[in-house]
């Protein structure tokens, strides 16, 4: 390599030599060491240069996809955290005009009952990229511990009755009859629970295949089997007692109308006698539970069934009684539908081929349709309530279903310029839960009125009407 950077240097002719000065091979021997050294010098730095200059091009050329890969944060997996949002928003403004869109009062499945499972399918999945390389599990711990209680904290203070609805110009709650749980109360159970699982639960193995992946979670596989064997255990070999409750009338002077409804029986799965609500009455107390649950309106208790209307003449007891759909031993099949998420965000985690995740993804998805939808036909009901393990299967299925098109569509084939809008409400899913699911920003805008507080800006605009 010549180096046009060095000229020959200049001194006396031969014609005119000078004793005192050096010879001129002398020179010209020191000149080619220098040109040698710097030639030696100059190597290394331009082969970084170049080597440098290759990988940014070889980067620039890399497609969209393969870039998106490097990223822990996918693009699809905001854009369905968004699509869920904006479904919880759809079902909780339209869900009262359309019957087929709202909850199911009690056995079987609307568009409604997939909001929660796809949440906490997304939790999982989340949590698998987040916990991908772990420093200090004391730390990750701790962290994990400070967000579950920040959730359940918001969920107290958002959903516990401290805010009035939109028909209800009250405020503040009555400690005594706080509700407990709720939709982020029981998503910080589950994140708390799979985080310590993902943190403290992972095995050293190294996973390159299907089986090797099952063997290296095969501890947080262990806790789904055990959470699912004491839930079938307690839902079907619980024995339900008699119990009442009471509800105060009109007249605050007036005792308070008492209700008792019998049972005695073991593994029933009705709205008035089944565990789950058991469970709940004796350890969070019946004055904490959820006040409107969705069988108030089947038909042996609206005459205007499946949607909300005043009681038959021969309604059972238990038609007004509390229940609460985010209760405790639900909350067991809660975790296991994180835990599914949790095994989708480990296969992104282990495989780097869009093929294999894709493979995956539907075939996990598929299986668990299946056996959904065979426990249902064979007795054990889909059920948003109780939070059966045949609705688990079936609604983690959907959800893996649908993040896997969701995945082709953003990641794979890169419209992201179409999901845009999915994708920001996605980053911004807890803003917008408090915000609009929680009625925050109805309120505020309710809290501005002339004259009466019923004249309204949503009162023009028939909001909570």
């Amino acid at each position: 390599m010549m180096m046009p950077m060095y000229h020959p240097i200049k001194g006396c002719s031969d014609e005119n030599d000078d004793p005192r000065m050096p010879d001129p091979a002398g020179l010209r021997l020191r000149k080619d060491h220098v040109e040698s050294a710097a030639i030696q010098i100059a190597e290394p730095i331009i082969s970084t240069t170049l080597a440098t200059d290759q990988i940014q091009q070889l980067h620039s050329r890399l497609p969209l996809d393969q870039k998106q890969q490097q990223r822990q944060r996918l693009a699809s997996l905001d854009v369905f955290r968004g699509l869920t949002v904006v479904l919880m928003i759809l079902v909780d403004d339209v869900g009262g005009l359309l019957p087929a869109v709202n909850h199911s009062p009690w056995d079987g499945l609307t568009l409604a009952d997939y909001v929660m499972p796809f949440f906490l399918f997304i939790v999982g999945l989340s949590l698998a990229l987040t916990y991908k390389k772990l420093s200090c599990r004391a730390s990750a711990t701790r962290k994990a511990v400070l967000r579950a209680l920040k959730l359940l904290i918001f969920g107290l203070f958002l959903q516990g009755g401290f805010f009035h609805g939109v028909n209800n110009l009250t405020f503040g709650v009555d400690i005594e009859q706080m509700r407990w749980m709720g939709i982020l109360q029981r998503i910080a159970i589950a994140y708390l629970v799979v985080a310590m699982c993902e943190i403290w639960l992972k095995g050293d193995d190294h996973a390159a295949s299907e089986l090797s992946v099952l063997k290296k979670y095969r501890f947080q596989w262990a806790v789904v089997l055990v959470l699912t064997i004491i839930y079938i255990s307690l839902l079907y070999g619980l024995y339900v007692p008699d119990w009442e409750y009471q509800i105060p009338v009109a007249a605050s002077s007036s005792e308070p109308k008492i209700f008792s409804v019998k049972c005695g029986v073991r593994g029933n799965t009705e709205p008035c006698c089944n565990a789950v609500g058991m469970i709940d009455r004796k350890l969070l107390g019946i004055q904490h539970l959820y006040r409107k649950p969705a069988y108030a309106r089947t038909k042996e208790c609206s005459i205007n069934s499946p949607e909300s209307g005043p009681l038959p003449s021969d309604a059972p007891p238990w038609c007004q009684a509390p229940f609460d759909p985010e209760g405790l031993l639900s909350s067991m099949m809660a975790i296991v539908t994180c835990m599914v998420g949790l095994h989708c965000g480990h296969i992104i985690v282990h495989f780097k081929e869009h093929r294999d995740r894709i493979r995956q993804w539907i075939m996990l998805s598929s299986c668990l349709l299946f056996l959904g939808l065979s426990l249902d036909f064979f007795g054990m009901h889909v059920n948003k309530g109780l939070y059966t393990f045949s609705f688990m299967c079936v609604t983690a299925g959907a959800g893996g279903i649908l993040f896997t098109g969701v995945y082709v569509l953003v990641d794979v084939c890169g419209y992201r310029w179409t999901t845009m809008a999915f994708e920001w409400i996605g980053m911004h899913s807890l803003m917008i839960f408090i915000l609009l699911a929680c009625n925050i920003l109805p309120i505020l805008i309710q809290g501005f009125y002339w004259k009466q507080p019923q004249n309204n800006v949503l009162s023009l605009i028939g909001v909570g009407r």
